[in-house]
């Protein structure tokens, strides 16, 4: 398994794991050490062949929290961390986790967070009311029997990985703590059950959309949206006495059209069910924030970047809040099938922090009444960055009245000063695409996203069994300690604490795409 030490016991990557899917014909692979092989053939429909974790700290901070009476730390993410391998978990444990979560607090809450329920509509579907334990095998289109998850906590860092090979899609994340750990633990222990449940509620409209669809035999009437494409153009109704409901090849171009357009419909529900599941996460936080805050006032300046990515088919949907990035390796046209040519970095996230202009602008437009918005190069004299979650005392009045003394912002004029709008990406997997990598601001404190992926394809290549987070850390280690004037090992012993002054809390995930030629070459099969 991976995880051993770099250097020495104090200098230790906290987290480092490794996933290969089986070779597509369903025969056993060359596997390298540490990392999981899992049998059954990889599906026809998975776009990545494996993929690399790790994580090193800088901060330091405690093991575990307290928040919501404790739940989270000592139910919830034992049940998540495995930051040295893959572990196979049931998909949906009998009583959720999130069920649990919510009784902990108190029985009038949400039975799916901890938030204040919200009231029942007088006539609503069952679908809507699902309960998220126990699904079964055919429920929703991310449904597994099992899934397989790695990761845990590095500083005030937190990763996840949760993978079905049985089905061919993976959920990963890394949460960005700052002011301490809390809310990148409540991310880990809530935020992928939220999507699983909104997909769960997906699943159900578009059931419903299919069924609507087939008491109809030309688009027109309930299901005429369906028929909408990005251009919103329509299928033209056809002349009178033309349908025929027998009719083979009529019937067949009204599903080829329901097949292209509820596929853009399907896109958007992904992204609007990450958006709606992190909406949750955030709500809940808070309020749990405020039901805590006076036993411990500090919640109320923790928060997190976020940075989710979702391989489905194809389809590569991303999902960020603050500072990390997802940055594409690509091929430029015309470079041969071999794996020879030029590679290039396409970021497909953006940087929400004060020093992106476009940023800075919707800041300051934002609060046209608040002359101090911008302070320091930060907002409100605090944050770099312009979109996290958490952070309640830049957000809400009351919050920042928990503070005490310099703590708490003066002149809190307009809040909320820090937005919980995410940037929500989905990008259709091409053969160009090589390899794509997930990154906490960190990484490319020392790397600019060309260099990242160079080192990156460069090991692949060479390295093609070989780990390519674990040596983008073991690279960003030796460059900052030639920044501080160490050898790498002189800088592996500083504590952790005392070692932020060199570097950040750094996570990596590291995708590679498997579905050419070249990619396969980066997990040689046998």
């Amino acid at each position: 398994m991976l995880g051993e030490n770099t250097v020495n016991p104090e200098g230790e990557f906290k987290i480092s794991f490794g996933y290969e899917c089986n070779a597509h014909n369903g025969c056993s692979c060359m596997v390298p050490s540490g990392f999981e092989s899992l049998p059954g053939k990889i599906p026809k429909n998975s776009s990545f062949s494996r993929l690399s974790g790790a994580a090193l700290s800088a901060n330091a901070t405690l093991a575990n929290t307290n928040i919501c009476n404790g739940v989270i730390g000592a139910e919830i993410l034992p049940s998540w961390d495995s930051p040295n391998s893959f572990r196979r978990i049931p998909s949906s444990p009998t009583l959720s986790r999130l069920d649990v979560l919510s009784s902990s607090l108190q029985s009038s809450m949400s039975n799916l967070s901890c938030s204040p329920p919200t009231p029942s509509p007088p006539e609503y579907d069952s679908c809507s009311f699902r309960s998220m334990s126990a699904p079964s095998r055919n429920e929703g289109f991310l449904n597994a029997m099992e899934v397989q998850v790695a990761g845990g906590a590095a500083g005030e860092d937190r990763v996840q990985a949760v993978c079905s090979e049985e089905n061919g899609w993976l959920f990963c994340a890394i949460y960005d703590g700052f002011n301490g750990r809390d809310a990148a633990d409540f991310l880990a222990g809530t935020l992928y059950e939220n999507f699983i449940h909104q997909t769960r509620l997906l699943d159900c409209d578009l059931k419903q959309d299919v069924t609507g669809a087939s008491n109809v035999f030309y688009p027109h009437g309930p299901f005429q949206h369906a028929f909408k494409g990005a251009n919103n153009s329509h299928v033209e109704k056809p002349p009178t006495g033309i349908f025929d409901k027998n009719n083979s090849s009529i019937k067949k171009s009204i599903n080829n059209a329901l097949v292209h357009d509820s596929s853009d419909s399907f896109r958007q529900g992904m992204l609007d069910s990450l958006q709606r599941a992190l909406s949750q996460a955030e709500n809940d936080f808070l309020y749990m924030v405020e039901q805590e805050m006076e036993d411990r006032p500090d919640l109320v300046s923790v928060g997190s970047c976020v940075l989710v990515g979702l391989l489905h088919g194809m389809d590569l949907y991303t999902l960020n809040l603050g500072d990390s990035r997802a940055v594409l390796a690509t091929y430029d046209e015309g470079s041969n099938m071999k794996g020879f040519g030029r590679i290039k970095p396409i970021q497909i996230t953006d940087s929400h922090t004060v020093d992106n202009e476009l940023e800075r602008s919707r800041v300051l437009s934002d609060h046209p009444d608040d002359p101090a918005v911008i302070a320091g190069g930060k907002v409100k004299g605090k944050l770099k960055v312009t979109r996290a979650l958490g952070v309640g005392y830049l957000k809400k009045k009351n919050l920042n009245d928990a503070l005490m003394g310099i703590l708490r912002v003066r002149n809190l004029i307009s809040p909320p000063y820090i937005s919980t709008e995410p940037s929500l990406n989905v990008h259709r997997i091409s053969k160009s695409d090589h390899f794509v990598i997930f990154g906490s601001d960190g990484l490319f404190d020392f790397f600019s996203n060309d260099e990242a992926v160079k080192l990156v394809h460069s090991y692949i290549m060479s390295n093609p069994n070989g780990d390519p987070a674990k040596f983008l850390l073991e690279q960003l280690v030796g460059r900052a300690a030639d920044c501080a004037g160490f050898s790498m090992e002189e800088l592996m012993n500083i504590p952790a604490g005392r070692r932020r002054k060199y570097h950040d809390d750094v996570t990596v995930i590291v995708i590679i795409l498997g579905i050419n030629q070249r990619t396969s070459k980066a997990s040689t099969w046998v």
